[in-house]
């Protein structure tokens, strides 16, 4: 199989991290007993808890993140003409898939361990990200293009806006 063209590459990278995010972090609430959630209610605060496992799945996506990238190049080629910048992307992207898939699975966790309600609330919350991911990382293909710092900042500012949704909204879910 030849390179894919550059336009292939980042759409087929940012759709691999979509799956490696759900498949990676998203199950952590899912996977979580009624005994364990209980010992976690005795012990911490629910904004505590939320923001550790954010905190957590940042991290762990952060690593996942730079190892799809790392595998990509590898097997894919480097069609990049701004590593840095794409590196840079990437490590946001992940962060902002890891924020995204962290709130929703907690969500999820609370409506009978229902994964597909996942699928359902995150689908039209995480287009924008790709979307948003995909037309900041089209400048790192092209030498001439530059990074729009306006679009860096809403994406920090979706980030942004996660973070502050599950610390007031977790203590809802946590008392049920």
């Amino acid at each position: 199989m030849n390179t894919p063209d550059s336009n292939v590459w980042n759409g087929l990278f940012w759709v691999i991290q979509l799956f490696v995010s759900i498949n990676a972090v998203a199950k952590s609430f899912l996977q979580e007993s009624q005994g364990r959630m209980l010992y976690y209610y005795s012990i911490t605060s629910p904004a505590n808890f939320v923001l550790a496992k954010l905190l957590f799945h940042s991290i762990l996506m952060l690593v996942m993140s730079l190892l799809s990238l790392l595998l990509f190049v590898l097997l894919l080629g480097n069609p990049l003409h701004k590593a840095g910048s794409f590196i840079g992307l990437v490590l946001l992207g992940g962060w902002s898939f890891s924020l995204l898939f962290t709130f929703l699975a907690a969500i999820a966790a609370k409506a009978q361990q229902n994964a597909a309600i996942m699928a359902v609330l995150g689908f039209p919350i995480i287009i924008p990200q790709v979307i948003l991911l995909m037309k900041l990382s089209k400048a790192v293909f092209a030498p001439l293009l530059t990074i729009s710092m306006s679009t860096v900042l809403l994406l920090i500012a979706l980030d942004v806006l996660v973070i502050l949704l599950a610390v007031i909204l977790f203590p809802f879910l946590w008392k049920d």
